[in-house]
């Protein structure tokens, strides 16, 4: 059945050990928020800032490295190949929720697909982190030795699948929906909102995740970029967009095509399109530190001779390993100080109502979570998983119990739309995930003590 393990675990011990991991994690956040409280401010916002990319460049792909490294062999790729997989499903079956929440509580149109992302993408990354490491830190924990290795490990070979959704997926269903983004051009608002989404992209929310996010900015990346690539546009909103150049058409009448655009005689419209796509979308940012760092792990953890040469005791280089060690033990401390940070900015004022709000927090917080226990409950029977391995089905639901990832932000700004929204639903939402993942980590933790 699932989840079995020693019957000496009690409910009282279920409980505690279920709810302190979270009260730790809770008072490095309320140290957070104390320190960035704008009223105190004992330290400043670019002193969190600072930190983030501390956290993105140093200290998180040192932990990955460290424990994935330890960690994984071919053997194990084989055996984890439903960690990325059920990134995956919990994506597919949060964006469906979403698209069940905009139809009822429905939202303003224009952040109709808004709401369906901040629905589907849970954070896969930094706070799953957190809770495992903070799990793991007390005496008591049910998932045996080795606890805090494995449970990285599973959390750091799923992330880069999340990391390429986001950077692809999410990043063009973030553009401005087309008509919106005219109403906003013909008005006197449009002198104003690139000072506005610029505010909002400097605040710690949304480079909490993502530092130095605002420097990516492109030509496109604050327009209906497929909108225009796909549609026809009329006359009028020919003025409002920057043209995009299709020379290899061939249909403007200006002239036969070039030598270097002879591909459009075998090329069809439709796939010469999507390669415009393809080209402006950001996939060279999936290759940051985090990824780099996991990348690295994998390779050499997979060859014995790189393996036995930079990790355990005897290691010509466990002298290097050690020192990334000490540096990795700084993530979860930072990551829930950084989130204090953030809490303390409080929510934005914003256009998506209270009911789609309450309707977000519920489908991601409480209905995914539930279905998630189904879900790796069926994949245990199909003997998809890890034969006795605790700590595997609890990083697999543990990804349907996040709240929506602050990248998610990052992209908002990134692309100008829905920023003041994200900022908000990222607020209540982790407000109300103290409250939920307490509630799931009891079940999570009570269904181990079934034999």
């Amino acid at each position: 059945m699932l989840w079995s393990m020693d019957p000496q675990v009690t409910i009282h011990g279920d409980w505690v050990s279920a709810v302190v991991p979270l009260m730790k994690l809770l008072c490095l956040t309320v140290i957070g928020l104390l320190l960035a409280n704008p009223r105190v401010q004992i330290i400043p916002r670019a002193t969190f800032k600072l930190l983030s990319k501390l956290v993105f460049a140093l200290f998180l792909p040192c932990l990955i490295f460290v424990h994935l490294g330890k960690s994984v062999t071919i053997d194990n790729i084989l055996h984890w190949w439903f960690v990325p997989i059920n990134v995956l499903i919990s994506t597919a079956i949060g964006c469906i929720l979403g698209y069940i929440v905009a139809l009822i509580c429905r939202p303003p149109p224009h952040l109709f697909r808004f709401t369906v992302i901040m629905t589907g993408f849970g954070n896969t990354g930094n706070l799953p982190i957190a809770i495992i490491g903070s799990v793991c830190h007390t005496s008591d924990h049910p998932f045996g030795p080795g606890c805090d290795t494995k449970g990285i490990a599973y959390v750091s070979f799923a992330q880069w699948v999340a990391v390429i959704l986001v950077y692809t997926l999410v990043y063009h269903m973030m553009e401005p929906p087309m008509q919106f983004y005219e109403i906003v051009g013909e008005g006197n608002e449009i002198q104003e909102e690139p000072e506005q989404i610029s505010n909002y992209s400097r605040s710690l929310l949304h480079e909490a995740e993502w530092p130095g996010m605002a420097d990516k900015v492109t030509e496109h990346s604050k327009t209906p970029f497929i909108a225009r690539v796909f549609m026809s546009i009329s006359g009028s909103s020919q003025n409002t967009f920057p043209d995009i150049d299709f020379t290899e058409d061939g249909t403007s009448g200006a002239g036969p095509c070039s030598p270097k655009s002879l591909r459009c005689l075998a090329e069809p419209r439709v796939v010469r399109r999507i390669r415009v796509v393809a080209e402006k979308t950001p996939i060279q940012h999936v290759l940051q530190p985090p990824t780099i760092a996991s990348l690295l792990a994998i390779i050499i953890g997979m060859v014995p001779v790189l393996k036995g040469f930079v990790f355990g005791a005897d290691a010509p280089l466990s002298f290097f390993t050690d020192s990334l060690e000490i540096l990795a033990a700084a993530v979860v401390p930072s990551v829930m100080l950084i989130l204090g940070g953030m809490l303390a900015e409080g929510p934005k004022d914003n256009a998506l109502g209270i009911r789609t709000t309450i309707g977000v927090i519920v489908a991601r917080l409480l209905v995914l979570p539930c279905i998630g226990i189904g879900v790796v409950t069926l994949a245990d029977k199909l003997n998809l998983l890890v034969k006795e391995d605790h700590m595997y089905r609890f990083v697999l639901s543990l990804q349907y119990s996040t709240p929506s990832a602050i990248l998610l932000g990052a992209i908002a700004s990134l692309r100008g739309y829905g920023v003041k929204e994200a900022s908000a639903l990222l607020f209540w939402q982790h407000i109300c995930a103290v409250f939920s993942l307490s509630l799931y980590l009891i079940v999570y933790f009570k269904l181990m003590s079934f034999i």
